[in-house]
């Protein structure tokens, strides 16, 4: 596994924990269709959440959260729309009150562990 990888992997897991002790139900993680990735889905009571997690092992190239900029945002609400349409072509007939888009920042430090930062409706 590329250091990459296993750093995507730790944020992400970071991240589950921070969200899941915040009190949201992760429902997905990783899910995955033709056009992309959805990091996390999350249910926090009538809002389904939809978050993208960033991963940094410093902050010497800026904060993980200002990776998700116009374009990468755009992208996650079209893969959050896929989502809902193959829930509902599988015969989910969940509705949710709001739609939400968080970040989760996750910088990796050695020692006193990782600094979470989670910035709920983010775009």
């Amino acid at each position: 596994m590329r250091v990459k990888d296993a750093v995507g992997r730790y944020g992400e897991q970071v991240a589950a924990d921070h969200l899941e002790t915040a009190g949201l139900v992760i429902l997905e993680r990783n899910w995955r269709c033709r056009e992309g990735e959805l990091d996390i889905v999350a249910r926090d009571g009538a809002e389904l959440v939809f978050v993208e997690v960033k991963t940094r092992s410093s902050l010497a190239f800026g904060s993980p959260a200002e990776a998700v900029g116009p374009v990468k945002s755009a992208r996650i609400r079209q893969l959050a729309l896929r989502y809902l349409l193959t829930r509902r072509e599988a015969g989910d007939d969940s509705s949710w009150a709001a739609l939400r888009f968080d970040v989760v920042a996750v910088v990796r430090s050695a020692g006193t562990g990782p600094e979470v930062v989670h910035v709920r409706g983010a775009f």
